[in-house]
This record gives C-alpha cells, structure tokens and sequence, in this order.
C-alpha cells in the first residue's frame, strides 16, 4: 500500500502532477542532446519500439481488464458491448485528432494529416504531441478512478505513471535527437522535445476529471482511454519505429516493452 499525503488524496490534484510527471520524463528524453554520445537511428527505434509495448501492456492490464470487471458487477454479459464500444470511441476520437492535426514522421519523411505550410519541426512536435494526449488521458484516468471505486488501489495509478513516463524518455528523444543532427543547437533541440509533452498536465487533468465524475461512466473511460492508445500505437509509434528497417530491432523493444510493464503490474498491483 502506497502511503499518500492527505493534501494530495484529491483525484484531480494527483492527474495534474501525474501529467506534469510524464512531462518532466519526456523532457528528460529529450535532454539526451546535451549528451556527448550521440544516438543511432537503431536505438532510438529499438526504444520507440519499447515504448510501443508499455503501451501496449499498460492498454490491457491497466485500463481494459479493469473496465470489462467493472462492466461486469453491472451489466454482465453486455459488458464487452460497454467495453468494446467505449475503446471503438477511443480509438475513433483519436483518428479523428490523426486526420485533422497536421503533423511529420521524421523517419519516414512524410507529413500526415491535413495539409498546412507550417515548419517541418512544428509538424515534428505535433507529431509526438498526437502520441501523448492519450497516453496522459490513460494516467489521469487512473488517478481519476481512484477516487470512486474502492476496488482501484493508487498502486495501480502510479505503475501506470511510472510505465508511461519511462515510455516518455524515447518520444522526447524522437524529437530532440533528429532535430540536432539536421544542425539546430542542442538548446533548440531540447526545447522543441520538451514541447512536444506540454499538453500532458493539462489531458492528465482532463481524464482524473472525467473518470472521477460518477461510477456508472468508469468503464467507458478506462476503454476510452485503451482505445486511444492502441490507436496511436498501432498507427503512430510501430511504423515510426520500422520506417528506418529496424523492424527486428523495434520489434525486440517492443516485447521486452510489454513483458517489463505487464511484470511491473503484476508484482506491485
């Protein structure tokens, strides 16, 4: 059992420093620029590959099964239609963000989205910035759970917080590190990273708010959430980790990713 302050018992107050949390983590990612060493394409796809499979494990034991056993005290066999439809949300929602956001795949060197003439390094930072709104929206969640359901511990909210920062490390890298080798300073480098997580209190916030806001709609944010992040895995993360041919390499990070936060929710939950 994990000993709480009583001035930071309220869901909200947790979402907030959680969001500020994985953005301190995904500035410190991108921080490795001040770093004399410099990073291959390699490592950094075996790392994007390893964020993929926390999110990956964190989606399944964090948000989904918790909401199917939730569904299920009230609304049985019709819980996989409450499940199902609210990560069918999710991932929808996030589509939309995906068709709507202009933004640039660095290693692929394509922009996506709609079409805009903004600065191909803008387009870099909202790119990484589509991959943390729903990655802050699952830690606000969790928090937001805590504070209605007896059966959510704050255990399980901060493993989800600690998954989901360490995952931060290489998405504020993804920015700073192609930006240095393309000749911006490493002040520049690190400041457009850092950017890039900046919206990460404020979608951390927004999910403790809803999750906290009645019992009956916990189960469809917690899939809203897992819909959200498997969307933005499975479009965003894994072919940005491949489009190099490191394929093997992020694939490898990737299963160590899942089994490292499926055995860090086991052991602590």
């Amino acid at each position: 059992m994990i000993d709480i302050p009583q001035f930071l018992q309220h869901p909200l107050q947790m979402g907030l420093l959680a969001g500020m949390f994985t953005w301190l983590c995904t500035s410190i990612g991108a921080g490795a620029v001040f770093l004399q060493k410099q990073f291959t394409r390699k490592s950094l796809d075996i790392m994007l590959g390893f964020a993929a499979g926390v999110m990956f494990a964190a989606s399944i034991w964090s948000l989904l099964l918790p909401a199917m056993e939730l569904a299920e005290k009230s609304s049985g066999k019709a819980a996989c239609l409450i499940v199902g439809s609210g990560f069918i949300l999710g991932a929808a929602c996030l589509r939309g963000l995906d068709y709507l956001l202009p933004h640039f795949h660095q290693a692929a060197g394509v922009a996506d989205g709609r079409p805009s003439r903004l600065p191909q390094n803008f387009l870099l930072v909202l790119a990484i910035t589509l991959h943390n709104i729903p990655e802050a929206l699952a830690v606000g969640v969790a928090f937001g759970a805590v504070a209605i359901d007896p059966d959510f511990q704050y255990a399980e909210a901060f493993i989800l917080m600690a998954g989901i920062g360490i995952q931060n490390f290489p998405e504020g890298m993804a920015v700073s590190v192609p930006l240095l080798r393309e000749g911006y300073s490493r002040k520049k480098a690190f400041f457009y990273g850092q950017l890039s997580g900046i919206v990460e209190p404020v979608a951390a916030f927004t999910g403790a708010l809803l999750a906290s806001a009645a019992l009956p709609i916990l189960p469809w944010t917690l899939s809203f959430a897992a819909g959200a992040m498997i969307f933005v895995t499975v479009e965003e993360v894994i072919p940005e980790s491949h489009a190099s041919g490191n394929g093997d390499a992020a694939t490898t990070g990737l299963i160590l990713g899942f089994v490292c936060m499926m055995c860090l929710d086991v052991i602590f939950s």
